[in-house]
Order: C-alpha cells, then sequence, then structure tokens
C-alpha cells in the first residue's frame, strides 16, 4: 500500500479559534496543513471576528486572513476589508470553494464569496 505524503510547499493554516471538525476537513487537502498557532508561521488564517484580524496580522504582516461568516451583513464586506483581511468567505460553504478561498489568499489576492457581494 502507497504511503501518502504531503507536498514539501502545502500551505499553512490557522483557525482562530481552533475548530477540529474543519481542521480534518481541510486536512484531507492534499496541499494544506492546519497548523496550531501563529507561531508556525501560516500563510493564511480563519477567523470568526473581524475584530481579531489586526491582531494577528500585528503578529504576522505576512499572514493572509480570512473572515469565516454565515450570511453577509450590510456593512460586513467593508468592515472586514478596512480591518486588513484578505477577504470574506463562507463558514458552512462547499469545502472545494474554502479550499480554493484560501490557495487564492495564499497568492495575494481578496477574496470575496460571489454570495457575499449583494446586488
Amino acid at each position: 500500500m502507497p504511503v501518502y505524503h504531503r507536498p514539501a510547499r502545502s500551505l499553512r493554516v490557522l483557525l482562530f479559534p481552533p475548530n477540529p471538525a474543519l481542521a480534518l476537513r481541510l486536512g484531507l487537502q492534499p496541499d494544506i496543513e492546519v497548523v496550531p498557532s501563529a507561531l508556525a508561521r501560516p500563510a493564511v488564517a480563519l477567523v470568526e471576528d473581524a475584530a481579531s484580524v489586526p491582531g494577528l496580522l500585528a503578529e504576522d504582516p505576512e499572514c493572509r486572513v480570512l473572515v469565516l461568516t454565515g450570511s453577509a451583513h450590510p456593512g460586513l464586506r467593508e468592515a472586514v476589508l478596512a480591518a486588513g483581511a484578505a477577504g470574506l468567505v463562507l463558514r458552512d460553504g462547499p469545502l472545494e470553494d474554502l479550499a480554493d478561498a484560501i490557495r487564492r489568499a495564499s497568492r495575494g489576492e481578496t477574496v470575496i464569496d460571489p454570495s457575499l457581494t449583494g446586488p
């Protein structure tokens, strides 16, 4: 039976706050590695509150931060981007969409889930 190996350059992702179920699901992606803390120098951090973005960026200015949300609220997109986040993505959307958003953010793109852009 072949042994599975992660690529040497997997994307390090921090979940803040920790979310074991999401960590397990993201960890199944061959190029994504969920790390336990900011000390592991993640390329991307997923947070649930825009207020935590400035603190994470102060710790590691090179880390790209995506804010997870359940739905769009008036002004949320603007607040997230003003806080310095790289984007806004759905918390309960398809895993493939989240993994793609992580990859895009790591390349420097601003990522806003199309369903959150509003009319």
